[in-house]
């Protein structure tokens, strides 16, 4: 039996949504701001799948996911489909010149660890975590966009 988690941050990228989205749909490039994730390879064989790789501090952890709702300049809405259960969307809300970026993430611990963690605890690492990969992508998207590349 597992406890599943949930965890939404959102930020504001002075950048255009057409900009903001080619970035962050590029799956592949996502280890240049998200800090634990090692590696994401789209799967030549299923373009909707995709092999990610999570390490950190000595841990390491696998999944393969499957995109399940698509809409450019929109969302892009997954779940593990193997390895590490997890699942989540992220949202793109055009604000002109700006845009806003909110990511939701859920993932299962499974009980005999959530016995062992606090899930409070666990849950602010998790969420500190993933807002600054958010900070870290407005700062790639801004430096990118607005150095003319």
């Amino acid at each position: 039996m597992a406890n599943w988690l949930e965890h939404s941050v959102q930020i504001e990228v002075q950048t255009p949504i057409t900009r903001v989205w080619d970035l962050w749909s590029d799956l592949e490039e996502m280890p240049k701001w998200m800090k634990w994730i090692d590696s994401v390879e789209i799967l030549e064989d299923d373009p909707e799948l995709s092999e990610w790789k999570l390490a950190s501090g000595g841990f390491e952890f696998k999944w393969l996911s499957r995109i399940l709702k698509e809409i450019p300049h929109q969302i892009i809405q997954w779940e593990s489909v193997s390895g590490l259960p997890n699942r989540g969307a992220i949202r793109f809300y055009d604000r002109g010149e700006a845009s806003i970026v909110k990511l939701t993430v859920a993932y299962a611990i499974p009980g005999i660890l959530g016995k062992l963690m606090d899930n409070l605890f666990l849950g602010r690492i998790v969420e500190s975590t993933i807002q600054a990969d958010l900070e870290r992508f407005r700062d790639y998207a801004q430096q990118d966009y607005h150095s003319g590349a």
